[in-house]
């Protein structure tokens, strides 16, 4: 018991901290990010902020005004919070969808939104439905339930091969050669859907529905225990190719990621198998990628311990110890096991020495190994923008809330 109220008395600490974090952090990316010529938001930003590429992920203009909504959601609508989410929610709308691809969205644009590049993967159109979800819920807006339906079924259709590809782009890989399944797609859709479920009850038995399919999948194909990892991709019939390294692959903040989303959704249906399955999952992830030598989550480990072959393998990236953040806090709250707590700290510790920027705000996005940042250092990219951070910060400071009883 002394141990628990110790530990709880550094939480409070930590929440403080996360709070301090959670403010500069949005704030840096109002000031520096939102386009005040185009709308939208600009996430290629240096050290201090500076734009160094006017190009536009159309990701993050999805991921952006989603977090500015939900920030509304969860301490109250700020004007100038709802107004950086609509920019970024007009700037989609008007500039980022392929009308000829019957909905389908960009990759990426330019400062004023001519398209430049188009994915196979619909993770584009998952951040445009989560965005308008969120909007939707904040201020009833129904052309944004509208939209995210379309979205939403758009997605599912296509995760599920129900319809063609639009775009004909077609599979990363020739299909009569090798085809599989990927984590990502089952994951990121059990996010859209708690997100769906929450502000549109009127179909909460479909979500129900789609969230069971996505948890079934996960656990039947991608979480392999027998193998001590979740594997990134199985082949057609859920099942484990590792002749080649692709099949190895093993992502451990993915799988953090995924376990905080099957823990949500166990504790939306009051599934304690499917929560230990989760926590299990996590266990496995961090326990494989934490570096030993230098702290922090390595980026790709093989699953047989093989060379991985992305060149970024050992690095630390920003997202993933975010994602450690909120299920380990999650897992903790739920369990009062003090290994979760332990391990939340011990992130949060490698988070303030080594991402977090007192100076200039914000969280650097990319490590070497050894925890310094790459020169030059960067707080955003196609990739980085206000989404990981701020809502691994907002989330954790809920969490903390919860356990410590304000």
């Amino acid at each position: 018991m002394t141990d628990k109220i110790e530990g709880d008395r550094e939480l409070v600490v930590w929440r403080d901290w996360i709070r301090e974090q959670l403010d500069a952090c949005e704030a840096f990316w109002r000031e520096h990010g939102i386009d005040p010529v185009n709308g939208g938001v600009y996430t290629c930003l240096d050290r201090e902020g500076a734009v160094y590429s006017t190009d536009k992920s159309v990701w993050m203009q999805g991921r952006c005004a989603w977090t500015y909504a939900y920030l509304c959601h969860v301490y109250g609508t700020r004007p100038e919070w709802l107004a950086a989410a609509k920019s970024c929610l007009d700037f989609l709308e008007d500039h980022c969808i392929n009308r000829e691809a019957s909905g389908r969205l960009y990759f990426t644009v330019t400062a004023d939104g001519r398209p430049l590049r188009q994915r196979r993967y619909c993770f584009s159109e998952g951040f445009y439905c989560i965005a308008n979800a969120e909007y939707y819920g904040v201020t009833g807006d129904e052309a944004c339930l509208v939209r995210a339906r379309r979205a939403y079924r758009l997605v599912y259709d296509l995760n599920n091969g129900l319809i063609e590809d639009p775009t004909g782009l077609g599979p990363k890989t020739i299909a009569a050669t090798r085809a599989g399944r990927a984590l990502g797609d089952p994951m990121i859709f059990l996010n859209i859907i708690s997100i769906m479920r929450r502000v549109d009850a009127a179909h909460a038995e479909e979500y129900d529905r789609h969230a069971r399919e996505c948890t079934d999948r996960i656990v039947r194909e991608h979480y392999r225990p027998e193998l001590g990892c979740t594997l990134e991709s199985v082949n057609l019939e859920g099942e484990p190719e590792l002749d080649y390294t692709a099949g190895r692959v093993v992502n451990p903040g993915h799988d953090i990621e995924c376990s905080w989303f099957m823990m949500q959704e166990a504790n939306h249906r009051g599934d304690e198998e499917l929560h230990a399955t989760a926590r299990d999952m996590f266990r496995l992830a961090i326990e494989a990628g934490w570096d030993d030598e230098y702290g922090g989550l390595l980026y790709f480990i093989d699953a047989c311990g093989k060379p991985p072959e992305a060149y970024e393998h050992d690095m630390k990236l920003w997202w993933p110890h975010n994602e450690i953040m909120i299920a380990a806090s999650m897992a903790y709250r739920d369990t009062g096991d003090p290994y979760f707590r332990d391990w939340l700290v011990r992130t949060l510790k490698y988070c303030k020495a080594h991402f977090a920027d007192p100076e200039f705000g914000e969280w650097y996005g990319y490590l070497r190994r050894d925890g310094l940042p790459t020169e030059p250092p960067t707080k955003g990219s196609t990739f980085k923008g206000p989404f990981h951070v701020p809502r691994a910060l907002c989330m954790t400071e809920q969490i903390l809330n919860e356990i410590l009883g304000d």
